[in-house]
């Protein structure tokens, strides 16, 4: 396909999304820096969450909806709504991707976390543009996986071959002082050069909407309780409730978020147990989730990549409870930061990831977070850097290829971005 005439700068924002919010999260709070910091600049996201259109995009992000996947305890995927098998969906999927790819022609892709794609739906699209100039990116987050694994998934997939072949750069959302993501990889020389350790992404405050009616419980200090998409949380939600049932003394009333992917029949039973409790208040979903992050005098999570930068971006002690199956990333995030001193984490999963509730030390840890030091007192100046780094990698990218394209005699001209060097780092 020939190149028109350009009217500005594009970007592709690809997240396989399966269940959760942690990659469309990460790639809205991207594309909306990005489109804020750049007037001539638009972004499409790519994705599979069956909940993007219940968030807010700002002027110039737009998202194509690719058909959704749940991945499954034993760590296999099936469609979320089609009754088509997997096969069928990947390969709806893989077209809607590399028609997108082709017909919005971005001058940069940025890929979360997997490097081919959920079952290798992206790899077409990564061919098509590298032929095309286009910067290639991978973006991922702060920790992946425990080393043994990410070693074998990785080997798997293919996903290093990948990464040497095709990608310009590797973005990691995080500080080295926390983890390094490629830790137990055998990374060739040259990919090392292409990582930029960004610093995690800080979350500003959005507008809240006009005559929004916030939780009276936020009003005045509480307790808040997240747990992300929900749908490994309902744990972590029980033995919350099973603490405020057995200690009425405690010092925070509690607000739990359960999240919109937690199964009806235990949204209903939390809701039931939460009515009879005077200091617990329960809700579904907030698309400005920052807003109660924000009000709250303390925050209780599981560690997901998301909810850490909130806790992080707006300052509040933190009570993690890491999730340990089928990922090991939660829990390698908690202790390290709680290593770091910027929250504290309570372990309580039997050997098969489940959470055996111990009231009393649930009781402790929030009897103590009411009073812990905020992140603040431990933070590094650069580790919320995120946006402001890849703003600059995404500025000097473009205007690399306005320059190209200039000396190449037309500003439609086909150009190559060159690798970032080791002194970008």
């Amino acid at each position: 396909m020939a190149r028109g005439r350009r009217s500005g700068a594009k970007i592709l924002l690809y997240s396989h999304d399966t269940f959760g919010l942690g990659h469309l999260r990460r790639s809205m709070t991207i594309a909306h820096s990005l489109v804020a910091r750049n007037s001539n600049l638009s972004v499409l996201i790519l994705t599979g969450s069956p909940i993007i259109g219940a968030y807010d995009f700002r002027s110039r992000v737009d998202f194509v909806r690719m058909p959704g996947v749940i991945k499954l305890r034993n760590g296999n995927y099936t469609s979320l709504s089609l009754h088509i098998d997997i096969d069928e969906t990947i390969e709806l999927r893989r077209s809607i991707i590399e028609r997108t790819a082709e017909v919005f022609d971005p001058d940069m892709l940025i890929v979360d976390k997997e490097p081919n794609g959920l079952h290798g739906e992206v790899a077409g699209a990564l061919e098509l543009l590298k032929a095309r100039g286009t910067r290639l990116v991978l973006g991922l987050r702060d920790v992946l996986d425990e080393p043994t694994v990410l070693r074998k998934e990785w080997r798997r997939k293919k996903s290093m071959e990948t990464v040497e072949r095709l990608y310009d750069e590797i973005w990691v959302y995080g500080h080295q002082s926390l983890y390094e993501p490629l830790t137990g990889l055998k990374v060739p020389a040259e990919v090392g050069q292409r990582v930029i350790y960004t610093g995690y992404l800080p979350r500003p405050l959005p507008q809240p909407a006009p005559n929004h009616q916030w939780p009276a419980i936020t009003e005045k200090d509480f307790l808040l309780v997240m747990t992300g998409g929900g749908g490994d949380g309902a744990e972590l939600v029980d033995w919350v409730l099973k603490t405020y049932e057995a200690k009425r003394n405690l010092p925070l009333p509690a607000l739990v978020v359960l999240g919109p992917f937690m199964p009806v029949e235990q949204r209903e039973a939390f809701h039931a147990r939460a009515d009879r409790l005077p200091d617990v208040e329960v809700m579904v979903f907030h698309n400005q989730a920052e807003h109660l992050v924000q009000r709250a005098r303390a925050v209780v999570c599981m560690g997901g990549y998301n909810t850490f930068c909130e806790v992080l971006s707006y300052d509040k002690p933190a009570l993690i409870v890491p999730r340990t199956h089928p990922r090991q990333e939660q829990l390698i995030r908690a202790s390290r930061a709680e290593a770091l001193g910027l929250a504290r984490m309570l372990p309580g999963t039997d050997d098969n990831g489940h959470i055996v509730p111990d009231v009393d030390a649930m009781a402790r840890a929030l009897e103590q977070l009411a009073d812990q030091p905020k992140p603040s007192a431990a933070i590094r100046p650069d580790f919320m850097a995120g946006l402001d780094t890849v703003n600059a990698r995404v500025l000097a990218c473009l205007r690399e290829r306005r320059a190209r394209n200039a000396a190449a005699g037309g500003e439609d001209a086909l150009v190559t971005f060159p690798r970032v060097s080791s002194s970008s780092k």
